[in-house]
């Protein structure tokens, strides 16, 4: 008609759907597929459970291949390597640390035995409770005082080698002071050095 102008179609221009863009989770319906109806039976539920968890040969497999995991996951841990120590058990500095405890003779890693000897005695001998009392507030005395000098012997050195941690202080002293206490073979990661050794 003339007077009335026809709209220009474009290359460019894209035709609508014809039907509205369908919500989430109408279309996450779809995906997943009509949702089976509840057992009715005790029965039906245990074969559902069956059905859902697979064979006992699949179960058994499972189980043993995490377990392989943890015991790869504890081994690299007791190792050292990095990546799979505890956060608290991270760094250069903290693995530094670990190394100068572990090449000390420390007093604090008799502690544990001497007082289950001490605590053993006084059942055996009840007389001897007293004695055994004083035994121990002396021993705790001692292991005080040690702790304080490892701290500080651990801090200086620490600063000497890493000029530019900030982990230092109370919290590094107390971190070699747990490790100096635990009996040898027990310390998680393992010594990598032993008594006595330059570190």
């Amino acid at each position: 008609m003339p007077g009335v102008e026809s709209p220009v179609v474009t290359a460019s221009t894209t035709p609508g759907k014809g039907r509205p863009t369908p919500k989430r989770r109408e279309a996450e319906g779809k995906r997943r597929g009509p949702v089976a109806p509840a057992p009715l039976t005790s029965k039906e539920a245990r074969a559902r459970r069956k059905a859902t968890k697979g064979t006992k040969e699949d179960r058994k497999s499972a189980a043993a291949d995490r377990r392989a995991a943890v015991q790869e996951r504890r081994a690299r841990m007791l190792a050292g390597e990095d990546k799979y120590l505890l956060p608290r058990d991270q760094g250069p500095v903290r693995a530094y640390v670990r190394d100068l405890v572990d090449a000390r003779r420390n007093l604090v890693g008799l502690f544990m035995p001497m007082a289950l000897v001490l605590i053993l005695s006084m059942f055996v001998a009840p007389g001897l409770q007293t004695i055994v009392t004083l035994a121990m507030l002396v021993m705790m005395v001692f292991m005080i005082i040690e702790g304080f000098v490892l701290g500080k012997i651990v801090n200086n050195r620490v600063i000497e080698r890493f000029p530019d941690t900030t982990d230092t202080g109370f919290k590094l002293g107390w971190y070699s002071f747990v490790r100096a206490s635990q009996i040898r073979k027990m310390r998680a990661p393992k010594p990598r050095v032993g008594p006595g050794d330059a570190v």
